[in-house]
């Protein structure tokens, strides 16, 4: 993947720590940009759940009465 393949969120600052994606054919590339050369891929589709999950919650450590 190019330098020129990666994407950040809008909401990351242009100074801030980032985690940014990249889409090369059926895989989706996903780094931090302070470790550019640590890139874990996956499947849109693995990415789209795991999104969801963090999105509702799914993944939430269960709250200590």
């Amino acid at each position: 993947m190019s330098t020129s393949d990666w994407q950040k969120s809008s909401y990351c600052a242009e100074s801030s720590n980032c985690i940014q994606l990249a889409v090369t054919g059926p895989r989706v590339g996903i780094r931090e940009s302070t470790e550019p050369g640590m890139i874990v891929t996956t499947t849109p589709a693995r990415l789209r759940a795991f999104l969801d999950a963090v999105k509702t919650g799914a993944l939430d450590a269960p709250r200590q009465a």
